[in-house]
């Protein structure tokens, strides 16, 4: 390493976020710049630990020491190369990834961890800034086409890689641009869309083709798809949202996180005024029933549209501030967390659950719930908790519980793991012959860095599959990793 005593002469530091009276009157990303010289400061405090836990830690297989040392002695170029040898798009995960690096980290275990993320961020967005970041079309191109469906990072990831083979790659898309959550599910605030927009650009250009507005077994036959396609790559995300079914259900103004999200991407993509949406938290009282990520994202888009006031729920009880003993390093913490949305505002409630929705003339007015404690192996009410609070807009933000079958799956006829997901071998080619799946389909819900991963793996197997050998690299987490 260039500075060997970097950890022992300098703490963690991080960009400051923009105070929040002036982000939240605004979509723009929520953090300030960050000086070049305290980049490489940070950088310098990765150790010379000997096993890089870090390396293990992301499923990318990310050479962080490499970039770290080499952005500490200031040869960026040289780091972007050792960026982009195992991650397509640094840009969406050095800003939406909940960093598993860090959490390995071996500094992490009795100091702050390396500022891994911000390095990553910071070493793609100067490549673009510099130019440095280009079209790769293939050096030589193949008979054969593959066509991947659904534009979400696992999908985009295979493209990339199987287009750089030399295949003949189309990526199908049923919404009317492309990027999946990335592109309708991510709010600008966490990352704004032009970084997805120039990777496009630059994917367009190495050859691979992209279709929207075309749901894959309703607008396209699954005939006419194995007729027209030599592999079929299904990276359609896990999009079945988690319902809550409760009394009061039916009522309008309960809407899934996904329902309500888009429209104020949307906005901002200029399809219509942000005070035309037709789901807006615009001086309405807010629950949101999930504390995870996207209930977080529901939460910072609330306090952009105006709501009066923003109660978060969670069933499961607080985390604590550090880890406890029986969640060691490096396995990934499970903390008390603060992210950007909360920071702005609104009100975090843990043990609730919700017991009932009550309307009047058809829409919700009041939710009514109690204190839970887990006992006995299940969630049970405290007694005396009681409580009833009034409500307009209930954004569900409980997860997803794996993709929707009706319609292509169906029409596949590929099985189904007990979870419901598409099963798959460790090659990740599906029981249906010529047909492979990659990221949340068939490993259900889960990080960016894993769908990236995964479709990174997927390309080298069916690029194997269709020429009898690959060169394409193989993140060593995706392809040991049983598969189910």
């Amino acid at each position: 390493m260039g500075d060997v005593h970097g950890f022992l002469k300098h703490d963690r530091e991080l960009p400051t976020r923009r105070p929040v009276p002036e982000r939240v009157n605004d979509w723009r990303e929520v953090y300030l710049p960050f000086a070049r010289e305290k980049l490489e400061t940070q950088a310098s405090r990765c150790m010379d630990c000997g096993i890089p836990f870090c390396n293990n830690g992301c499923p990318l297989g990310n050479l962080i020491p490499d970039w770290n040392d080499l952005v500490f002695r200031d040869r960026w170029h040289h780091a972007i190369e050792r960026l982009h040898a195992t991650n397509n798009f640094p840009e969406f995960t050095g800003r939406l990834c909940p960093a598993p690096c860090e959490a390995a980290c071996v500094l992490g275990i009795n100091q702050d961890p390396v500022t891994i993320k911000q390095v990553e961020v910071s070493i793609i967005d100067r490549a673009w800034d510099e130019g440095w970041v280009v079209p790769i079309p293939p050096a030589q191109e193949t008979d054969k086409r593959v066509a991947v469906v659904g534009s979400g990072p696992a999908g985009l990831a295979a493209a990339q890689q199987l287009t750089r083979a030399g295949h003949a790659v189309v990526v199908f898309e049923r919404a009317d641009r492309i990027g999946g959550l990335l592109r309708y599910g991510i709010p600008e605030f966490k990352m704004e869309k032009r970084h997805l927009d120039r990777r496009l650009e630059q994917m367009r250009a190495e050859g691979t083709e992209f279709r929207v507005n075309v749901d894959v077994g309703v607008d396209v036959t699954v005939e006419e798809l194995r007729e027209a396609f030599d592999a079929i790559v299904l990276a359609g995300g896990a999009t079945e949202a988690r319902d809550l079914p409760v009394t009061g259900r039916e009522l309008d103004g309960i809407h899934q996180a996904m329902e309500y999200l888009p429209w104020a991407n949307r906005a901002q993509e200029g399809d219509l005024a942000p005070d035309e949406t037709p789901i807006s938290a615009a001086g309405k009282k807010v629950v949101i029933i999930g504390g995870g990520d996207t209930g977080a994202d529901c939460l910072g888009t609330a306090h952009r549209q105006g709501a009066a006031s923003v109660h978060q729920f969670e069933i499961m009880p607080q985390p604590p501030e550090r880890r406890p003993p029986a969640n060691p390093w490096p396995t990934w913490p499970t903390i008390y967390r603060t992210s950007s949305a909360h920071e702005e505002g609104g009100e975090r409630v843990f043990s609730v659950n919700t017991v009932e929705f009550v309307g009047e003339d058809g829409h919700v007015t009041k939710l009514r719930g109690n204190d839970v404690e887990f006992r006995d192996g299940r969630f049970q009410a405290v007694e005396g908790t009681d409580f009833e609070m009034d409500v307009d807009l209930v954004l569900l933000a409980m997860g997803f519980v794996g993709p929707e079958k009706a319609g292509l799956l169906d029409r596949l006829g590929v099985e189904l793991t007990d979870r419901g997901n598409v099963a798959r071998d460790d090659r990740y080619a599906t029981s249906v012959d010529g047909v492979w799946v990659c990221g949340d389909m068939g490993r259900g819900q889960s990080l960016i860095v894993w769908a990236i991963a995964e479709g990174r793996a997927c390309a080298a197997a069916v690029d194997e599959a269709l020429m009898g050998e690959t060169a394409l690299p193989v993140p060593l987490a995706a392809s040991a990793r049983p598969l189910a």
